[in-house]
C-alpha cells in the first residue's frame, strides 16, 4: 500500500509482518523483529527509525532479516511535537 506524503511524493507503507534485509531503507518506524544465523544468535526485536538503513550484523553480516511487529510513529515526525 502506498502514501502520498504532502510534497507529492510516493512512499511504502509497511504492513505488519513484512520483511527486510540489511542496506534496505527502514520505510516505517517501529519495533521489529531481527532473525540471526541460528548458529550465533536467537531472534530478539528492536526500534528501527523511518529513513535510516537496516544495519548488518557485526556477527553474521547480511544474514539478519528484519520483520516489522508494530508500526509507531516517531515523535519527531508528529504533528504536536514538530
Amino acid at each position: 500500500m502506498n502514501q502520498k506524503l504532502k510534497n507529492g511524493d510516493m512512499m511504502s507503507n509497511p504492513q505488519r509482518g513484512d520483511i527486510f534485509k540489511p542496506g534496505d531503507t527502514v520505510e516505517r518506524s517501529g519495533i521489529y523483529r531481527v532473525v540471526h544465523d541460528p548458529m550465533h544468535n536467537q531472534s530478539h526485536e528492536v526500534t528501527c527509525v523511518y529513513g535510516k538503513k537496516f544495519p548488518p550484523c557485526n556477527h553474521c553480516g547480511n544474514h539478519p532479516r528484519f520483520e516489522l511487529i508494530r508500526g509507531a510513529q516517531h515523535i519527531e515526525h508528529n504533528e504536536f511535537f514538530k
